[in-house]
C-alpha cells in the first residue's frame, strides 16, 4: 500500500514538474504572426502618421497601447492611469508666413530663416541692397548709409577682384577673411542693428537645399533639462534666400546679382534702396509637450515587490509639413508590437493562475528619437521603485534582416548588454535560446565597438541606475529612418521567433529564485 502510494506521489510530482516545464512554451506559442502583423500594419499606417513626438500620430499610438493594455487586463499604475506624461519642451525657429512684395515664400524651399529673436511680427517698406556687405578699409560698402532698423540684402560670398583675378582685399589670388569666414559679413552687419538680413548666393542656396522639413520641426528636450537652448550665431532674423528670389528683388531696380558682380570690381557701389514691402512672423518658439510613457503592470506572486521592466519606444520621425511620413515599421513599430504581444501572454498566464513570480512592468516609451527622453524621464521619476527593479529588457527594431546577415544566416538576433553589469544575463539568454535555436550575435558587445549601441537605446537609462539591462536588436538596414521603413519589408516569421526568445528570457528572470546579481562594475551609475 505504502509502495503504491509512493509511486502515485512520484507520478504526480513528475506530472506537475512537466506541467511547470511546459508553461513557458505554452504561452510563448500564443505569440503569433497574424496578431503581430495586424498590430504593425496599423501602427505603421498613414493613419498613425509616423508616430511623431508632439504630433497626433504619437498621441494615437499611446492611446492604442493603453487600450490594449486594458483589454489584456494589465493594471494601470500611474495613479489609476496607464499614462505617465513626460515633461518635454520643443524648441524651434518658427516661421508663420514670410513675403517680399506680393510674393509669398515657402520656408525650406525659397528661404531658410534663423536667429535668436523671440517670436514676433516683422514688417518693413523697403529693402537696402548692400552688395557684398563688406566693411573693410580697402572696400567699404555701407559707410554712406545707416542700416539701423532696416531690412538689408547682401551677396554673402565672393569678393571684388581686379582684371587678373586678384582680390582687392587680400591683394593676392587668395581670398580674404571676408570670404574664408562665411559668417564674418553677417556678424559685422549685425553690429549696426538692422531689422533683418537677407543673404543670398550659391552657399545660401545650398543651405536651403540641405534644410529638410525635419530641421524645421526643431528639437525636443526635457523641461527639467536646464541646459540653455542652442542659439544660432545671429541675434536678429537672418533669412537665406535663393538667388532667384534675390534677382526678383533686384529686378525692381533693373539689375541682378550678375550685373552687380561685374560692376563692383573697381570700387564699392552705392547701396540700392528698393521699395518692396517685407512681412514675416518668425522667431524662437518654446512649446510644452507631454507625450506619455504608457505603463501596464502584470502583478507577480510571491516576489511581486520585485519588478522586471520590458520596454520599447513607440515614437518615430512622424510626419513633415510637406506630408511626407515615416512609417517606422521596424523602428520601432516592431518593438512596440513585441511589447503588446508579451504583455498579452504574461497577462494570460496570470489569468490562468500560472503567472510570473515577479511583477512585469511593460512600458511603451515616448521620445526616444529625441534623445532617449521617455526612458530618461522614467528613470528620474520612477513609478515603481528602481531599487526593486531587477532587470530591464529593451526591444528596439527586431523585424528585419540587417546588412551583416543579408547574405548569410537570417536566423539570428543581436543581444546587447549581455556582458554588462551582471554575469547572469548571458546564461539566462542562452538558456532561453534552447527553446528557440537561433544565432545569438554578441558582436555589438565587443570592447571598443565603434557604434556603441549599448549606450544608444532606452535600456541605458536603466543601466545607468545599476539595473542589469538587455537590448534585443535585429540590426541596421538601408531604410533606417527613411520613408521606406514599411511593413511589407518585415520578416514576420523571424520577428515572431525573436519575440518568443525575448519572452523566454523575461520568463526566466521573472520566475527564478534570485534576481540577476550585479557583479560587473562597468557602466554602473548611481541609483
Amino acid at each position: 500500500m505504502i509502495k503504491k502510494f509512493l509511486i502515485l506521489l512520484f507520478i504526480s510530482s513528475l506530472t506537475n514538474a512537466c506541467s511547470l516545464a511546459q508553461t513557458p512554451s505554452q504561452y510563448a506559442n500564443l505569440i503569433g504572426e497574424q496578431s503581430s502583423k495586424e498590430h504593425l500594419t496599423i501602427l505603421s499606417s498613414r493613419e498613425y502618421e509616423g508616430r511623431g513626438t508632439g504630433q497626433k500620430g504619437g498621441e494615437k499610438t499611446a492611446q492604442y497601447i493603453a487600450e490594449h493594455f486594458k483589454t489584456y487586463g494589465l493594471q494601470p499604475v500611474v495613479n489609476g492611469s496607464y499614462f505617465q506624461p513626460v515633461a518635454l519642451k520643443q524648441i524651434s525657429y518658427k516661421v508663420e508666413g514670410f513675403s517680399i512684395g506680393e510674393q509669398g515664400l515657402v520656408n525650406g524651399k525659397d528661404f531658410f530663416a534663423s536667429g535668436d529673436n523671440d517670436f514676433q511680427q516683422i514688417s518693413a517698406d523697403e529693402i537696402i541692397f548692400v552688395g557684398y556687405g563688406i566693411q573693410d578699409e580697402k572696400y567699404n560698402e555701407i559707410q554712406s548709409i545707416d542700416i539701423k532698423d532696416k531690412v538689408i540684402l547682401l551677396l554673402n560670398e565672393g569678393e571684388p577682384t581686379d582684371a587678373s583675378g586678384k582680390s582687392l582685399l587680400s591683394r593676392s589670388m587668395d581670398q580674404s577673411e571676408w570670404s574664408k569666414n562665411r559668417f564674418k559679413r553677417i556678424q559685422e552687419l549685425l553690429k549696426h542693428n538692422p531689422k533683418m538680413i537677407l543673404a543670398t548666393g550659391p552657399q545660401a542656396q545650398e543651405t536651403i537645399h540641405l534644410t529638410n522639413d525635419r530641421n524645421l520641426l526643431g528639437r525636443v528636450q526635457l523641461r527639467t533639462d536646464t541646459a540653455p537652448p542652442k542659439r544660432s550665431i545671429t541675434s536678429l532674423p537672418t533669412v537665406f534666400i535663393t538667388e532667384e528670389v534675390a534677382n526678383s528683388i533686384l529686378a525692381k531696380k533693373n539689375t541682378s546679382l550678375a550685373q552687380f558682380t561685374s560692376s563692383a570690381n573697381t570700387k564699392p557701389l552705392a547701396p540700392l534702396t528698393i521699395a518692396l514691402p517685407v512681412h514675416g512672423k518668425m522667431g524662437i518658439l518654446i512649446e510644452e509637450l507631454n507625450d506619455p510613457n504608457v505603463l501596464g503592470l502584470v502583478e507577480g506572486t510571491d516576489l511581486k515587490d520585485e519588478i522586471v521592466v520590458v520596454c520599447g519606444h513607440y515614437d518615430h520621425d512622424g510626419i513633415l509639413p510637406d506630408g511626407t511620413f515615416f512609417p517606422g515599421a521596424d523602428d520601432n513599430g516592431s518593438g512596440t508590437v513585441a511589447i503588446l504581444e508579451l504583455a498579452k501572454v504574461f497577462a494570460k498566464a496570470k489569468q490562468d493562475g500560472k503567472g510570473p513570480r515577479r511583477s512585469m512592468l511593460f512600458i511603451g516609451l515616448a521620445a526616444e528619437e529625441k534623445g532617449l527622453l521617455g526612458s530618461k524621464y522614467y528613470a528620474e521619476n520612477p513609478i515603481l521603485p528602481l531599487e526593486k527593479t531587477v532587470a530591464c529588457i529593451n526591444i528596439d527594431m527586431i523585424g528585419r534582416i540587417d546588412d551583416k546577415h543579408l547574405k548569410g544566416n537570417h536566423n539570428y538576433i543581436h543581444v546587447i548588454g549581455a556582458n554588462k553589469l551582471s554575469s547572469d544575463l548571458k546564461p539566462i539568454v542562452e538558456n532561453a535560446n534552447k527553446e528557440i535555436g537561433m544565432e545569438l550575435d554578441y558582436s555589438y558587445d565587443r570592447p571598443n565597438e565603434p557604434m556603441r549601441l549599448y549606450y544608444r537605446s532606452d535600456h541605458y537609462n536603466f543601466a545607468k541606475k545599476g539595473i542589469p539591462s538587455l537590448f534585443f536588436f535585429s540590426g541596421l538596414h538601408p531604410h533606417y529612418h527613411t520613408p521606406e521603413d514599411t511593413v511589407d519589408k518585415i520578416d514576420f516569421p523571424m520577428m515572431v521567433k525573436r519575440e518568443k526568445l525575448i519572452f523566454h528570457t523575461a520568463w526566466d528572470i521573472a520566475t527564478r529564485d534570485d534576481r540577476p546579481k550585479v557583479d560587473i562594475r562597468e557602466d554602473i551609475g548611481t541609483r
